[in-house]
């Protein structure tokens, strides 16, 4: 014999639920992982400028006299 019930009971609760936390933990997952990256976006690393001017005297590209001069400028500008 055949029983009939007005609805589910409370199963379509937890289904329900079920569905909404997992959305939910996968929403909180994409938003955590933006953090947790330094540098996320758009953002385009440079070269630093201490590096940049070594490599020019290593080029020959200034004598060391101009090499010490500039790495003290940007050394004073950092502080």
């Amino acid at each position: 014999m055949m029983y009939h019930s007005p609805g589910m009971g409370i199963g379509w609760m937890f289904a329900l639920s079920g569905a909404v936390l997992l959305v939910l933990i996968l929403i909180a997952g994409l938003v955590f992982s933006q953090f947790q990256r330094p540098g996320a976006g758009d953002h385009v690393p440079r070269p630093d400028a201490e590096r940049t001017l070594a490599d020019r005297l290593a080029r020959g590209e200034i004598e060391v006299e101009e090499y010490e001069q500039r790495l003290r400028a940007l050394r004073a500008v950092r502080r």
